[in-house]
């Protein structure tokens, strides 16, 4: 399968990690809207992303990366959930010039803000905000950890255009069964050895065996990863309240209906002017069962 995700652990340490390979769903993502070479290059580093993240901190719920920037690329998000499901989306700010290709993530982005939210079934949201203050999006995600998380974590990502690829290590809190201090330097020192080609080409076991054919590493069953949009008209009618009645009503008057479509898989969305009524009188401003 070349889309899935690895968990894996070394014995006797307090050091984990899990590796990732996307390519249908990749595809699938970059055929719903035409961009620039650069930026599916950041749009799969960023899908890579989320699914790690996504099984790192074992969430419930849905899982965001948003990267707001100043520069010619002003948005890039990635969901995930614990289903498997994955979906992001780019979008180049209204004046910019076709990105050089190959542009880095910094120069796409500029100055800005990495927006990680975490949106459990129960309890409450969770948003962690990041300074785009680092060259690539590995390491803006590595200061969250370091601030967010206090863990020590390394990541490693790298996409092409038709794959992409993520690699995780992260210590865990020290307690007695780690019976190997020097483990996470080691284990750091052999990770940073491993090349783009390396993890967009070897199967995942294959790259593995490569890094760390020395080490104790026990691997897990891998779990499957694919497209999926969360969108559904209950969804896109909650956003549609966001708006403001009085906005609602003017397009309301100039239209006679509103239709839009979500961003992530294009599915298109009418609602009628009896629809947008009945969501704007429904107490509390819940929408309104539609069909």
């Amino acid at each position: 399968m070349t889309d899935q995700i690895q968990r894996f652990l070394f014995d006797d340490t307090n050091v984990r990690g899990e590796i990732v390979t996307l390519e249908s769903t990749y595809a699938e993502v970059l055929d719903k809207q035409a961009y620039p070479p650069a930026v599916e290059r950041q749009l799969g580093e960023l899908l890579a992303a989320a699914a790690l993240l996504t099984e790192t901190v074992k969430l419930d719920g849905t899982l965001s990366l948003e990267v707001r920037g100043q520069g010619a690329l002003s948005l890039l998000m990635a969901e995930s959930n614990p289903g498997g499901e994955l979906r992001a989306i780019a979008r180049l700010a209204d004046d910019a010039a076709v990105p050089a290709e190959d542009a880095s993530f910094k120069q796409l982005v500029g100055d800005g803000q990495l927006v990680i939210t975490l949106d459990p079934r129960e309890g409450n949201r969770y948003q962690g905000i990041v300074a785009l203050e680092a060259e690539d999006l590995a390491s803006c995600l590595e200061e969250y950890f370091y601030r967010s998380e206090q863990l020590a974590t390394r990541l490693w990502l790298t996409a092409n255009g038709k794959r992409s690829a993520g690699l995780l290590l992260q210590q865990l809190p020290d307690d007695a069964s780690n019976r190997d201090p020097d483990a996470w330097d080691r284990l750091l020192s052999l990770a940073s050895t491993v090349s783009a080609e390396e993890m967009l080409t070897l199967e995942q076991r294959d790259l593995l065996y490569r890094l760390f054919h020395e080490e104790t590493a026990r691997v897990f069953e891998p779990k499957p990863l694919h497209f999926g949009c969360t969108c559904s008209r209950e969804r896109i009618a909650d956003a549609l309240l966001t708006l403001g009645e009085a906005e609602l009503r003017d397009i309301l008057a100039e239209q006679k209906a509103i239709d839009t479509q979500c961003h992530f898989c294009h599915t298109r969305y009418h609602f009628s002017a009896a629809e947008i009524e009945a969501m704007l009188d429904s107490p509390d401003g819940d929408s309104p069962t539609l069909h």
